[in-house]
Order: C-alpha cells, then structure tokens, then sequence
C-alpha cells in the first residue's frame, strides 16, 4: 500500500531524480512532506534514494536522507550497500557521513563478495580505505605503542583490523591483491602497513580476476601484471617473495613477461643485484582519525553555533573555516577546531614528516604531531529523533507516518489532482546510477 501510493503520488520518482541530481532543495522539501521516503528501497534494481545519492557523492543529499532515517546498511538487488558504492567512486565525504552512521563496513556483496574496502582498493581511493579502517581504532597504526590500559582492547581492535584487510572476495582476491594489480601504489603502501597478508594467496581451484596471472598468485604476481614498479618495490621492501610460486608455477617475473612489463625484469629477478629502497610508514596512516568518528558519532558533525552566534558563547570561531565554532582541542597543543574541520583534515592530510610518530596528524595550527582530539564541554550529544519516521526498529513507525500522510495529503495536493493521477510503476532506468 505504501509503496503504491508513492508512486501514485510521483513523490518517490521526484525523490530519486533529486538524489541522483544532487538537488538538496528538491530532498529537503520532499522530506518535509513525508520523512519515510528516505527508508523506502523499491525503485528499480532495489537502488534506494541513499544508494544513488553515494553513488554520485552528493554527501549533503546523503546526510538529509540519512537525518530522516535512511537505512545506512541497505542493499541493492546485487547486494552492495551504498558505503560500496560510495567507495567503489571515491566519494569520501559520503563515506565519512555513512560511518557516523554506522555502517558496517564488513557486509559482503552478492556478486563477487567484494567489501566496500575491496571497492575502495580497486578504484585507488587511499581516503575511502583510511575511512573504512578508522572504525577499528588505534589499531590503524602498527607503529605507535599503546597503553597498558588499553592493551586488551587494541589487541582485540588488531585482530579484527587484520580479519578486516585480509577478508577474501571471490577466488580468495584480498583488497591488496585488487590495489596491485591495478598499480595504486598508496593504498598498496597503506594496506601493507595496516597488516594486510603480503604473502597470502588467490584460491588454487578457482581462476584469479586476470586469468593470464594464474591461479595461487600472491600480491607481487598481480603487482607485476599490472606494471607498477613502485608497487613492486613496496610489496618486496615489506617483505614479499620473488620466489613463490602460484599454482602455474610461474614467478612474478615471468608474470610481468607474459604481460610485457619486461621493465620490472630487474626489481623482480631472484637474482637481481638493485636495490629495492626502503620506505618509511604511509603517510596515511591517521590515529586521530578514530577519536573524530567517535565523537561525531556522539555528537554529529554539526557545531552547536556558527560565527553570528560566537560572541554570546564560551567557544572560539574555528581557525579554519572561520565560521562554525570550535568542538574539539588536539591533545598536545590543544589548539581547538570545528568537528567536521577535524574530521575532514583527518580524512584528508597526508603526514610527511619522518621524524613525527607514524600515523600522527601535523597540527594545521603549528605542525605539532596530534594523536587524537577531544571534545570541549559545550558540545553536546546529540538528542535521540523522537520522530516516529525516524525509528529503524520495526515496521511500526513506518505505518504511522504513513497514516499520517495520507491524512494531511489533502492540505499538499488537492483532492482532484491525486484522483486523476494514474499508478504507474517506477521505470528501471530512473534509477540507474
């Protein structure tokens, strides 16, 4: 019946254009009229409005939807949830928003049983991947030593970190496996510093994405079909084998020969005299990143003022936007920033220092090396949505706002216009990202 009535009504097909379009006036105003279009699912290939606003990165889109109740871990006929879209295209403003609403970066795809960190290693988008494994905690970072407090809890962070990166699509292909064929040296680099299995190999019965590569390859055979020195280096420099062997008993060498990448002959040579040279932790390795997404999560991503409420307030204007005011002091210097200013340096800034502890973020203020944030005292958690729309337990609420609509739809659209409007089905290819 609801359902129907969408699409009688032509709501749903306005809301999915709008997504896709990215028109947040267009998804605000459908919303005001009916919150529970955002949790509806049933246009086209299952693709929600959240799908198609991921897929195109329309991160303000995403956060109305997500606001209104959109279910963040909702899949498409394929199974993808729109977190894997929103990484199979780099979008990492949508993945950020995403995160803070939990969504579970481990679901699985029906098709390839590809995770979103598959998709994001693939596409070469190093940001998504820090993203994705910023839900895991201090453990995004092997370097740095931890607490004796916390050595429990971040050793059982590390555990599933590692389950994480190593989890195997179809074929047993990890994301390493995806990032070096496809010569994305940085996710390479990150991958291998976040633990990810150097050695480990595509399943020996099932042929590997490339079938030229050969069945039982490891990460360098499919860095070495791909052509990439650098990621070739990488992968020996942590400890790669140029003498394993997959189930063709070829090297990676005489993978990069049958590919024509003879100038990787001299890295990948078991006899090679050349020196493979040494490289320091990513620099995208980012503790502070974690407390961020903890506290956005508590708190959301808006700042409780902006610059024309600052001088009623306790708080500073942010140093970097210079509007929204500050939520959260870096520890060390406590130099004070907005959350979404913190969370999009963390998401963003790449450390070159070698001298800073590995996964530390420069302070933007004064380069001091920052290993997490804290939230001041005037931010607030956020209060829990009394809206039955908003509700993501059973179908309940849904039904009342449903009522609720069709009672106060005469004060909308007159009562003539909505008896003449035929119910049709909502076309495949309107949705289509």
């Amino acid at each position: 019946m609801g359902n129907s009535m969408v699409a009688c009504s032509g709501h749903g097909e306005r809301l999915v254009t709008a997504a896709r379009e990215g028109d947040v006036a267009e998804v605000q105003k459908l919303l005001q009229i009916n919150p529970g279009l955002a949790r509806y699912s049933t246009f086209g290939l299952l693709n929600s409005p959240l799908h198609l606003a991921s897929a195109r990165g329309h991160h303000e889109v995403v956060a109305l939807l997500l606001e209104n109740g959109a279910d963040a871990n909702s899949r498409n006929i394929y199974g993808q949830t729109p977190l894997m879209q929103a990484c199979r295209d780099g979008n990492w403003q949508v993945v950020q928003r995403l995160l803070v609403y939990r969504s579970n970066v481990d679901k699985v795809e029906g098709l390839g049983n590809k995770t979103a960190l598959h998709f994001a290693a693939a596409g070469g988008h190093v940001r998504c991947i820090r993203l994705l494994v910023s839900d895991f905690g201090s453990a995004t970072s092997t370097g740095i030593s931890i607490s004796s407090k916390k050595e429990a809890t971040d050793t059982k962070h590390n555990s599933e970190l590692c389950n994480f990166i190593n989890k195997p699509a179809g074929g047993g292909v990890t994301a390493l496996h995806m990032a070096a064929m496809n010569g994305h040296y940085e996710c390479v680099h990150l991958l291998a510093d976040l633990n990810a299995n150097i050695s480990a190999q595509t399943l020996p019965y099932a042929s590997s994405p490339m079938g030229s590569i050969g069945a039982g390859s490891t990460p360098l055979h499919f860095a070495a079909s791909g052509g990439n020195a650098k990621c070739c280096q990488i992968l020996i420099d942590r400890g790669a084998s140029r003498l394993a062997r997959n189930c063709n008993r070829w090297l990676p060498l005489d993978v990069a020969t049958i590919w024509g990448c003879h100038w990787l002959e001299q890295i990948l040579s078991p006899h090679s005299v050349l020196m493979v040279p040494r490289f320091p932790p990513s620099g995208y390795l980012c503790l502070p990143l974690s407390s961020v997404l903890d506290i956005a999560r508590e708190c959301g991503m808006q700042s409780n003022s902006s610059c024309e409420d600052i001088d009623n307030a306790d708080n500073d204007v942010c140093p970097v936007c210079l509007y929204r005011s500050c939520d959260v002091a870096a520890e060390g210097c406590e130099h004070e920033l907005c959350i979404r200013c913190a969370f999009n340096l963390c998401s963003t800034m790449r450390s070159n220092d070698s001298l800073a502890p590995p996964g530390t973020m420069p302070c933007p203020l004064c380069r001091a090396s920052i290993q997490a944030f804290r939230k001041l005292p005037s931010l607030q958690p956020k209060k829990p949505d009394l809206n039955p729309c908003l509700s993501s337990g059973s179908d309940k609420p849904l039904v009342a706002c449903r009522t609720e609509y069709r009672r106060n739809s005469s004060s909308v659209v007159p009562s003539e216009a909505v008896t003449s409007v035929p119910c049709t089905s909502i076309s495949s290819s309107a949705v289509v990202s």
